[in-house]
């Protein structure tokens, strides 16, 4: 199969090669999946760079979580009627070093799911992790059916799920964005206010939107550099779920402030989320999918040679939306 992978840390064009590795095959319990789409994220090119102390996990990686296709052979265990399926992968590289920058990917079987007939691959390339942390930094603490949500960096991958997923179980959305484009992909993906988090008086404007009663979950792309602001308007009794912490990797918690008024704290990582959290996240997902009720933008496509150039414009941040990789 013709794949991309790199064999040391380092910058997207010096380490990642494009060239054949052999078919993986699947062994008990598993799936190979003949790949028609692949979605880069954050954490892929994190692995790669060595970001934040990251080291080789294997002598060669093959980068990518997520990604769509059809699986075309199962290993022992698995059912016959899996094959041909129409499916999308979530968090291959979580177990495996061959992850989805590929033609084919093996995973675990429960690690494929039914993709339904209407959604294009490139939809389901764009799932995976984003889509499922955004559920869980979401919904961990309870339903929001009334609540009032804050959604930082509307318009990241995490940030466009959770809007989405949270007007579609019944809350307010509030987002926050910087930039004019930013802003308006944060409307598009149903935010009923979005604020500008580097104006002055931004705390003051989402309390405001909220009759200063605060927001009942924060769902936080920069929980450190954050701080400030989430824990201002946060509610009593409220959540302040975070998936990342870049700027700041050790922040300095305000404690008494936080604990006087029944603060959760909660982080979240896709890859350890407990069983009954993927099954709840992947039913839900699955639903709204059925119901056509989820989009998916797409920053910019490219062939499997350009994955450096792919990696690159996540890095920079160019574009709103997922990039994808064409295998």
């Amino acid at each position: 199969m013709r794949a991309a992978w790199y064999d040391r840390n380092g910058a997207a064009h010096e380490v990642l090669t494009v060239g054949e590795l052999p078919d993986p095959e699947p062994g008990p319990g598993e799936v190979r999946v003949r790949l028609a789409a692949a979605g880069v994220n954050p954490a892929d090119v994190k692995r790669r760079s060595g970001a934040g102390g990251r080291t080789m996990t294997a002598p060669r990686v093959v980068p990518g979580d997520d990604g769509a296709g059809t699986i075309d052979t199962i290993g022992p265990g698995v059912p016959a009627y899996r094959v041909g399926r129409r499916v999308w992968v979530y968090a291959a590289g979580q177990h495996s070093p061959f992850g989805t920058s590929a033609e084919y990917v093996v995973v675990p079987d429960a690690q494929a799911v039914e993709l339904p007939d209407a959604v294009p691959f490139e939809a389901g390339a764009c799932l995976g992790v984003p889509a499922l942390t955004a559920h869980r930094c979401l919904l961990a603490d309870g339903p929001v059916d009334g609540a009032t949500v804050l959604v930082t960096g509307g318009a990241g991958g995490v940030g466009h799920y959770a809007i989405q997923l949270a007007k579609n179980h019944g809350a307010t959305v509030i987002a926050t964005a910087s930039t004019g484009e930013k802003q308006r992909a944060s409307l598009a993906s149903g935010a009923d206010h979005v604020v500008d988090y580097r104006r002055t008086g931004a705390a003051e404007a989402i309390l405001e939107l909220t009759g200063g009663r605060g927001v009942d979950r924060v769902v936080d792309v920069a929980f450190g550099a954050n701080l400030p602001l989430t824990s201002t308007v946060v509610a009593t009794n409220g959540t302040i779920a975070g998936y990342a912490s870049d700027a700041v990797p050790e922040p300095t918690l305000p404690f008494y402030p936080l604990m006087r008024r029944g603060i959760v704290v909660r982080m979240v990582l896709v890859y350890v989320m407990p069983e009954d959290a993927l099954r709840s996240g992947i039913e839900d997902i699955t639903e709204l999918l059925a119901k056509d009720a989820l989009h998916h933008p797409i920053a910019a496509r490219h062939r499997l040679d350009e994955i450096a150039a792919a990696h690159e414009a996540v890095e920079t941040g160019s574009g709103i939306g997922k990039i994808i990789i064409r295998p």
